[in-house]
Formats: structure tokens, C-alpha cells, sequence
């Protein structure tokens, strides 16, 4: 493929450092013509080898700067022409049968003198279509083609993006939905797959596909109608919550009771479970369920109780007297009541007789984690979660994931099938340990639990997030494959910036510049740090900017706020 001849050559290598180079361009020509970040090819010291490198630096020295330790060199009459290099990888003439093979590793470095060429035209659509062929076998995620060449395509290694988990990141506009739902049609070709998306502002709603479910967490008018997972809405009732989940939700921290109310809810909610078990003799269920276990328990049972120990009078030595806990749990009771009576929060409490059926986990399990060969309504699930109160909606969110990674962790082995969860708006719902509420704290647990964990038992992560300095850090360091769009915040690039390899150089500085539906592509998955544009997907997620000025210039819909008002009235978008 690298069949320069001598004449070709930018220049010779006049120094090594490790896996950076510096090559004297003998034509000043040939400088003008060099760009930083794009690539050039280095003869090795090994027969049949040649080396990768990115150029990071280009600079043209008058005589008078020079080091004495160059001065001797014939560097023609008036300067010195450098070209610093980031070597990244080794390009092999063969290897075992195969030709032409790329690895991103560095077996040799460049010898002094050694000729360095540039990478473009022809050569450089080969390379490119090496790597797209090397990086396809059998597991091909496309999302666009290289900006270096628009007719080479670009690849991501499908195993490696979802296994090591990604992070997609983007300042709004910047085409971040636009990307996730490229990669949302890429997935929606396999005949098995199986991915929950967390749609927090319904914008996913145009993406469609055969094996594309869209499903809806019940909102007051979804309640009222009656409807189920029949109709694509989701409850998620209460008794899924775990204990600190239960406790966070009902009890406030701030109330001198807490520590007693926290104690006799998870009391009585334990009684609560055991007395729904002994009703339904699920004896073997029984024998081995915790408070965190996911058995049905009935809140007017629960709040029967809790009211009976809040007035309870017991024996003293003078007759009755007021028993320890007696007016302890009165504002826990009132919270609950008034949680209860909260129509947003229908989603929970709303659920009526159904959700209290024991199979009934069995037929949310199936809805929200059927394989797309499993199902015939679609293995990619997209849940609008838009009608969810944002005080709540880390726990809910947390609370389909943990759903997710608890019945992978209990599938045997041999059954598991891999699933991935796709984190829109991420920041919402996994911010930064020190402004994580009770609330954000359990869905950091969770997502944390499932960075850390989730690969052992084939659960793969996709945070995506316009705000990446306001992720929680854990989560992004867990990310091996990363996604960068335009990003203009300082803080921001500083956070992607940090987590690229030192090799790479200016390469980052491209973020606050990169355009509307570019990304820099970094990670496992991809076998070279990579500028693409994405193509874009067939069907556009709700989250295109508004054209203001073009707008403005048009008529308006004449019922557009007596619906925005009605629907705001309803808490349903019709």
C-alpha cells in the first residue's frame, strides 16, 4: 500500500522521543501544505512494517532560535523546518494470510533519517478502508465517514462500544440526538437486539423501525384512561422501590422522627410483604425474601398499620400511657397520604388491582427486557419519561436500570443476553456526588453499581449528556469509547480533554470547532482516534433548532396556546 518513492518524502526524522517524532521538512513548500491532525507514514526499523503517525505541531525556526546542537546541520540559508508527530499505531505489509493489517500499537520507532511521508489522496482512502474493514468484522457499528476522506467509511467495533461502556457528549444543537439516533437505526438492523433508551423529554418519539417499541411512563390522563402495558404505558409501582428508595420518598430527613419513622417503615413494610405472601401461599417465596425483595404489598394495609401505632396506648404502671412511638409518624403519614393523592404520581400508586397481581413483574420484565427476536413488538425500547416530576425522576430512572441489572444478575449464565441502556440527558440523573440530593444518591448507587459491574453480566452504558462536567465523574471514568461533539464550554472540553490519551495532542483542541453533526471518535472501539461526520439518521429526533428568524416570517397556529394550556391543565401533551 506505502509504495513511496525517496522524492516523496516531507523529511527526515531528526529526532525520537518516545512515541513522539520530530521530522526536518526539507521543502518549505511541503510546510505550508502540512495540517496539523492529519496523518503521515514513517518507514520502520522492522522489514515489512511502516508507522502511523498524527502530525500535532508544525513550525518554521529562524537560524538565530536553533540550538547550538543544530547550528552544524546544513539547514539551508535562513531556517529550520519541523513537523512534531504523535506516533499511534503500526501498519503490517502481512500477517499470518491477511494483508494490510493496522494495530494500535508502536512494536518499533522511527531510526534518525528514517523518511516520513504524507498520508492523502489515494493512499489515504486505502488506509481509511483498512481500517473501516478491520474494525467490521462481524460487529460494525457505521456512523458516518472519515472528515479526512468523505469516501471512506467510517466503523465502530459494535462489541467493543457497548462491552466498555461510551459516552456521547455535545453544546446543545451540536447534533448529539442526532448521533444517538444514528446509532439507534444501526441497532435496530440486528434480529436480537435488545436496548432500553431513557427518553427524558419525549424527543425520540419520530425514530422508528421494526424492531422499535415506544413505550410511555403513565402520566394523570393515562390513569384515568385506564390504560396499561397493553397501550404502551409503563407503572412502576411502589413496592419495586427498594428500602432506601421507600424511605427517601416518604420520609423526611429533616423531621427530628426520622430515624424512628425510617425504622418502623422498614419494619412494616417487611410485615407488609410477608402478610401478601402468606395471603397467596408463595411459600417458597417466603422462606428467603428480604425488604428489598419484589413482592406486591398493599399500601392501605401499610398505612392501617402505621396510623395504629401512631395513636397506639399501651399498659403502664398507672394504666394506659402513650406508647413510643405515639405521634412519631404523623408527618410521615401525612406525606404519604399526600403522595398517594398526587395525580403526577399516578405512575406509582395509579396502577390499581393489576400491579398487585404477583405475576405482573413477569409481564414488565418482558415488556421493558424482551429480545427483539423474543418479542414481536421490538427489542429497542424508547420510554418517554416527559410526564415524570423532576424531583422524582432520578429515582424512576434508577429504578428501570436497577430493574435492568437485577434480572441480568439473576439470569444463569448460559441464558443471558446482553442489553444496553442509552442515557439521554444524563446530568439530570447522575450529577456530581456533592450536589446529589437523597434522591440522585440511590440512582448514582445504581449507575455507578452498573459502570463498575454491568459488562460481567452483559449490560452496556451509554451516558449522553450536552453538560459532561456535570456528570458524576465515576461514571464517565468507566467509559472506555467516547463520542465528542462541539462542546464550547471551557469546563466542559476540560472534562473530555482530560480523559483522551496525552498522545493525541491538539487533537482535542477541535472540540469548540468541530461542526454541526461532527464528532471526534476516541476509544476501544474505533482504531484510531477519529474526526466523522455522522450521516444523518432516517428519521429525525424532536430536538432540531428552531430557525427563529425564519419563523418569525410565518403565520402561527391560531389554537397554539389555548391547547399548550389545556394540555398543561390535563399534564398530557395530546
Amino acid at each position: 500500500m506505502f509504495d513511496y518513492e525517496p522524492e516523496q518524502a516531507l523529511g527526515k526524522v531528526l529526532a525520537v522521543d518516545t512515541a513522539t517524532v520530530t521530522v526536518e521538512v526539507e521543502d518549505a513548500e511541503q510546510l505550508k501544505r502540512l495540517q496539523v491532525n492529519r496523518l503521515v507514514v514513517l518507514r520502520s526499523s522492522k522489514v515489512g512494517q511502516h508507522l502511523i503517525g498524527l502530525i500535532i505541531q508544525v513550525t518554521r525556526k529562524r537560524l538565530a532560535e536553533i540550538p547550538n546542537d543544530f547550528e552544524e546541520q546544513d539547514q539551508g540559508p535562513n531556517e529550520l523546518n519541523l513537523c512534531k508527530i504523535a506516533l499511534i499505531g503500526t501498519m503490517r505489509d502481512r500477517e499470518g494470510e491477511r494483508r494490510d493489517v493496522f494495530r494500535r500499537t508502536l512494536e518499533s520507532v522511527p531510526e534518525i533519517d528514517a523518511e516520513c511521508f504524507p498520508l492523502e489522496g489515494e493512499r489515504l482512502t486505502a488506509f481509511m478502508r483498512v481500517l473501516s474493514n478491520t474494525a467490521a468484522e462481524g460487529s460494525s457499528l457505521h456512523l458516518g465517514n472519515y472528515t479526512l476522506d468523505e469516501h471512506a467509511t467510517a466503523y465502530l467495533n459494535g462489541n467493543k462500544f457497548f462491552q466498555r461502556h461510551a459516552f456521547i457528549g455535545g453544546s446543545t444543537g451540536s447534533g448529539k440526538s442526532w448521533t444517538t439516533a444514528r446509532i439507534i437505526e444501526q441497532m435496530e438492523r440486528l434480529s436480537s437486539v435488545n436496548a432500553i433508551v431513557f427518553d427524558i423529554h419525549g424527543e425520540y418519539k419520530p425514530v422508528e423501525g421494526e424492531r422499535i417499541k415506544h413505550l410511555k411512563i403513565a402520566g394523570p390522563s393515562d390513569v384515568e384512561a385506564g390504560k396499561g402495558l397493553a397501550d404502551g404505558v409503563v407503572f412502576l409501582p411502589y413496592w419495586l422501590l427498594t428500602y432506601e428508595a421507600l424511605v427517601s420518598l416518604f420520609v423526611d430527613r429533616t423531621d427530628q422522627n426520622a430515624p424512628n419513622q425510617a425504622m418502623i417503615m422498614a419494619r412494616e413494610v417487611n410485615e407488609a410483604k410477608r402478610f401478601y405472601l402468606e395471603q397467596g401461599h408463595f411459600n417458597e417465596v417466603l422462606d428467603s425474601f428480604t425488604i428489598d425483595s419484589p413482592v406486591p404489598f398493599s399500601l392501605d394495609h401499610l398505612l392501617s398499620r402505621l396510623n395504629e401505632i401512631n395513636v397506639e396506648m399501651v399498659d403502664g404502671a398507672k394504666g394506659k400511657r402513650q406508647g413510643d412511638f405515639f405521634g412519631k409518624l404523623s408527618r410521615m403519614i401525612s406525606r404519604l397520604e399526600n403522595k398517594l393523592s398526587d395525580r403526577r404520581l399516578g405512575f406509582l400508586f395509579g396502577g390499581g388491582d393489576d400491579v398487585l397481581e404477583f405475576d405482573w413483574l413477569q409481564r414488565l420484565a418482558n415488556s421493558l427486557l424482551g429480545a427483539a427476536s423474543e418479542t414481536d413488538e421490538g427489542g429497542i425500547k424508547i420510554i418517554d419519561f416527559s410526564e415524570v416530576p423532576s424531583d422524582v425522576l432520578p429515582l424512576i430512572v434508577s429504578l428501570v436500570a436497577r430493574l435492568a441489572f437485577s434480572i441480568q444478575q439473576w439470569t444463569l449464565i448460559e441464558a443471558r443476553h446482553p442489553v444496553a441502556l442509552m442515557c439521554d440527558e444524563a446530568h439530570v440523573y447522575m450529577p456530581q456526588r456533592t450536589e446529589a440530593s437523597a434522591a440522585d444518591s440511590i440512582s448514582l448507587d445504581i449507575f455507578e453499581k452498573i459502570a463498575k459491574e454491568g459488562r460481567k453480566y452483559g449490560l452496556g452504558l451509554v451516558v449522553i449528556s450536552q453538560r459532561p462536567s456535570e456528570v458524576n465523574k465515576t461514571l464517565i471514568s468507566q467509559c472506555s469509547n467516547f463520542v465528542a461533539m462541539r462542546l464550547t464550554n471551557a469546563e466542559d472540553q476540560s472534562v473530555i480533554k482530560k480523559l483522551l490519551p496525552d498522545s493525541l495532542g491538539g487533537f482535542s483542541e477541535i472540540l469548540p470547532t468541530l461542526d454541526t453533526g461532527e464528532a471526534l471518535v476516541v476509544g476501544d472501539a474505533c482504531l484510531l482516534p477519529s474526526r466523522i461526520r455522522i450521516d444523518e439518521p432516517n428519521n429525525k429526533p424532536n430536538s432540531g433548532t428552531v430557525d427563529f428568524w425564519d419563523e418569525w416570517q410565518t403565520d402561527v397556529s391560531a389554537d397554539r396556546l389555548s391547547s399548550a394550556v389545556d394540555n398543561w391543565r390535563k399534564q398530557s401533551i395530546n
